[in-house]
């Protein structure tokens, strides 16, 4: 199976934007079978780690009734957080959004252990994501977070997202070191970065439910369409133009650097198909697009540190989004778009 097939089994994961990884945690056939024994989906047939992802445990698992991914929470993902994303997840899928949907226990939990860890069993989502989008398939993607935006419309449940603009100073305190060492004379360029997103920051936009990982290995297509979107694990409660940044930044970048504002007006003409950008939202797409950026690159950064020697993970190159920052800092990427 081809690793574009391999991502499309994916249906949990996180943390955004991170990296390979193998399956942490061994699933004995015994604790698989107690567990399974919760569910009305009959005896597994198959079962297989999935090495996708970043800090969780996911499996593909066939039964008598189907299809789905066991996800086993390791270690970022905050537990008692876990329900909001599995609530989420479920009310998008009864209001029409294609994405993988909780099973319930017969208990009605969508929250078991497994492992002593907590788990969870979703539907799988089928599809491919692709690696360079083109146009076309951005336009789709843009079209797909709009239908997204709407379809969280009316959920109840709130997260704050702890990797907002109020957090990136903190975030950015411990790391300045790493930065100069990454790059000499970087760290001084960010703190002015931070400070002058501090000062011109958007408030008052139209808010909602954000994915704030809106990356294309996070988004499936079937025949050239959008057909859903997974990684749902840093939905947070937002400014859902923020969200649109965060998506032009992973979606509108060549591989050689350089910002398709092509590819960025086909995003845009997609999202505004199904949800219109007002004039507020449209004149911050450029600062909000930088301090998404700006997020990208801290967590970059924390990950490139952190990572200890020889492990499985490959953290991603923070030099990425610090060279993103850097076109956006002379503020001439968006200009246009939201004409």
């Amino acid at each position: 199976m081809g690793a574009a097939a391999t991502r499309a089994l994916d249906a949990g994961g996180e943390p955004g934007d991170g990296a390979d990884v193998a399956v942490y945690t061994d699933i004995a056939e015994q604790d698989l079978e107690s567990f399974l024994a919760g569910f009305d989906v009959g005896r597994p047939i198959t079962f297989k780690g999935i090495a996708e992802g970043v800090e969780n445990s996911n499996f593909l698992l066939e039964t008598e009734a189907g299809r789905f991914i066991l996800t086993v929470y390791e270690r970022r993902v905050r537990r008692d957080e876990l329900p909001f994303f599995l609530d989420l997840l479920s009310w998008l899928a009864a209001h029409g959004f294609p994405s993988a949907t909780p099973i319930p226990d017969r208990q009605g939990r969508t929250l078991g252990v497994l492992n002593d860890k907590p788990a969870a069993l979703v539907t799988f989502l089928p599809g491919l994501s692709v690696r360079r989008p083109d146009t076309a398939r951005c336009r789709e993607a843009g079209e797909g977070l709009a239908w997204l935006h709407q379809a969280a419309q009316g959920f109840s449940g709130r997260r704050a997202n702890d990797l907002g603009q109020p957090a990136w100073g903190r975030m950015f305190a411990p790391l300045a070191r790493a930065a100069d060492a990454l790059k000499p004379g970087l760290a001084p360029v960010i703190r002015a970065d931070l400070d002058e997103l501090e000062a011109v920051w958007p408030r008052g936009l139209p808010e909602g439910i954000a994915h704030a990982d809106y990356f294309p290995d996070n988004v499936f297509f079937l025949g050239g369409k959008f057909a859903g979107a997974i990684d749902f694990y840093f939905a947070a409660w937002d400014a859902l133009a923020y969200d649109v940044g965060v998506a032009l930044n992973a979606w509108c970048f060549e591989p050689d650097g350089g910002f398709n504002v092509t590819k960025a007006g086909a995003f845009l003409s997609g999202y505004r198909r199904r949800r219109e950008l007002d004039e507020a939202e449209l004149a911050a797409l450029p600062v909000l697009a930088r301090g998404a950026a700006m997020r990208f690159f801290l967590t970059r950064l924390a990950d490139w540190g952190a990572t200890p020697p020889g492990s499985l993970v490959r953290p991603k190159d923070p030099l990425e989004y610090e060279r993103k920052l850097a076109i956006h800092r002379e503020g001439l990427a968006l200009i246009g778009l939201g004409a």
